[in-house]
């Protein structure tokens, strides 16, 4: 799994939020665990393949905020109280 962060401006309340997850998964349409924050003005989402970043970035500029920044890491899921 891989976990994609971007950085996101414009973002002003619960319904850009909403705005944000929902071109998220239209643009991905494998994501999982897909979360906006406006206070950290960030967006975050799993995926099992690395995702095409330039069209995620489109996907997020049409929807009138600006993509700041894509950063993606691998993930690993945790166990119970953070063990493996």
């Amino acid at each position: 799994m891989i976990r994609t962060t971007l950085k996101i401006d414009g973002m002003m309340c619960g319904m850009c939020e909403a705005h944000i997850c929902e071109a998220i998964r239209k643009a991905v349409p494998g994501a999982k665990k897909v979360a906006a924050s406006r206070a950290r003005k960030e967006a975050s989402f799993l995926a099992e393949e690395a995702v095409d970043t330039s069209s995620l970035k489109a996907a997020i500029d049409a929807t009138g905020y600006t993509c700041l920044g894509i950063e993606s890491t691998p993930y690993e899921k945790k166990g119970l109280f953070g063990r493996r």
